[in-house]
């Protein structure tokens, strides 16, 4: 097992009991508990990198750690929990079957993101915020939002942190905002760990901060060669840098060479990749992800065990995700990604990723309790389907049809067809060939934000079918949370 995850689960714990007390949301249980001060963190970082390093590997495991979300639910199992919401929010992934009805009511029928006092609004928040505060924990060991560490270990560290928080405040603008409005009020913003609550401030802000964020996380982490695929490097900044300034609509070019510098060494999935399970960090496509393993203990409560038909999970025992019906129609039958879906109409299994997630024993229910396929938070193909996108929005169409045409002549015989599009017609395919790429990957809602596009809800949906939906519909973006509109006393006196 990485040394990685060895400390980093102690120091989850660590940080789970000094993190998130009242300062976002209020939790008296955790009330009362203990921490270093900045101070201390600081002097020890400067002695030994290795201290503040173990907190950065804590606030990594944060992302795949149950309950992270402030609840025990099934549906609280880190980042991976908020890829299903948003997949299923933007209609592309359907609740064709629902047994147990994790999601039928709060989010595939919007009654969590119509209604405050839902918890699936405050375990979104409570999740971001949380690495926010972690994040922000290592930054004030290292001396401070506006410092740059003379250690070059600790550079890293604090290029990661920077990169993380960026990352986190990036969801959190996306579930929290309709769209891309620069003057609207739409989050608190923290870039320390003392300050207790905060008021709402402009989209404008949240982004700049993140902007700043990313480019000295990227300067910082130039030459890190990371031990694992769990770290933050340079080309995964580049990566959510590009996320950032797509979803902010005002510098295309700019947007489009984070994406091009991302690609860096990675290679895109081959075919046979495709259906292979998507189920190893290992894959050469992959550029941040987490080494799933016995001794980490994820079961049930999981992506895997929300997902996945071959493990011990919903799926396999009465609660279908499945691909939109309308969305699947769109997929050529010569494109390879047609066959990541079990293709029988009126079976159970009718159009689950049976061939693209998967554990590897391949065993209805699951060979075992323990989830041994791993996650993947992004890939290399994003970031040709983002600087394809971000080509096409800026009128360098040449450059469009060459990034989408690399991944796309990958997945069908003959991709010369998009030499032939223009205009509308070409971001129209791009925008397709990401939501059918990216399915089940937690992209769609981003991407249906970033076209402001509409979609109508499939045949086998078990809500609204055939109903359009816009992307800025009040369905689709949760709220501040109850809690948070209690106990933050500038929240209180702003308008929720």
């Amino acid at each position: 097992m990485n040394k990685i995850y060895k400390f980093g689960l102690l120091s989850a714990l660590a940080l789970i009991s000094f993190s998130c007390g009242d300062d976002f949301l209020e939790d008296p249980a955790l009330e009362g508990s203990a921490s270093l001060t900045s101070a201390q963190l600081e002097q020890a970082a400067n002695v030994d990198p290795a201290v503040i390093n173990g907190l950065i590997s804590g606030v990594y495991s944060l992302t795949f750690t149950t309950g992270t979300g402030g609840s025990s639910g099934h549906d609280d199992f880190g980042h991976k929990s908020y890829d299903v919401f948003s997949d299923m929010l933007s209609g592309d992934m359907a609740l064709s079957t629902s047994t147990y009805g994790w999601y039928r009511s709060s989010i595939t029928e919007f009654q969590g993101p119509l209604d405050f006092t839902f918890y699936d609004n405050r375990q979104v928040w409570r999740y971001y915020y949380r690495i926010i505060r972690g994040c922000n924990e290592v930054i004030d060991g290292l001396g401070g939002t506006d410092v740059v560490p003379e250690n070059q270990e600790n550079k890293y560290i604090m290029g990661q942190a920077k990169a993380l928080r960026a990352h986190s405040y990036f969801y959190l603008t996306q579930f929290y905002q309709k769209g891309y409005d620069a003057t609207e009020e739409i989050l608190p913003l923290y870039t320390d760990a003392i300050t207790p609550n905060g008021p709402k401030v402009a989209a404008s802000t949240i982004y700049d901060q993140m902007e700043s964020d990313l480019s000295e996380a990227i300067t910082l982490l130039d030459g890190f060669n990371r031990s694992n695929k769990t770290q933050i490097n340079k080309s995964i900044a580049q990566g959510i840098y590009a996320y950032v300034l797509g979803a902010r609509g005002t510098d295309y070019s700019k947007a489009y060479d984070m994406a091009i510098a991302a690609i860096s060494d990675f290679t895109v999935m081959s075919g046979a990749e495709l259906t292979g399970g998507f189920n190893n960090v290992a894959t050469p496509g992959w550029m941040w992800g987490v080494d799933l393993n016995d001794e980490i203990g994820l079961g049930l409560i999981s992506w895997w065990g929300q997902m996945d038909y071959y493990s011990y999970s919903y799926p396999a025992f009465g609660d279908a995700k499945s691909m939109d019906q309308s969305l699947f129609d769109a997929i050529p039958d010569t494109d390879a990604r047609k066959e990541q879906f079990y293709n029988e109409p009126g079976v159970y299994e009718h159009l689950m990723p049976l061939y693209k997630f998967y554990d590897a024993d391949r065993t209805r229910y699951g060979s075992s309790r323990i989830v041994k396929a791993d996650y993947v938070y992004m890939r290399v193909a994003e970031m040709h389907l983002l600087a394809a996108e971000f080509a096409a929005k800026s009128g360098n169409e040449a450059s469009a049809q060459t990034n989408l045409k690399a991944l796309v002549s990958q997945r069908v015989p003959d991709a010369s067809y998009i030499d032939a599009l223009s205009g509308p017609a070409l971001q129209s395919e791009i925008y397709l060939q990401t939501r059918i790429e990216l399915w089940g990957e937690g992209k769609s809602y981003l991407a249906m934000k970033r076209n402001k596009a509409t979609v109508t809800r499939g045949s086998n949906h078990l809500s609204f079918v055939g109903e359009a939906i816009p992307y800025n519909d009040e369905r689709l973006t949760f709220e501040i949370p109850e809690g948070e509109i209690q106990f933050n006393p500038f929240i209180s006196t702003q308008n929720k």
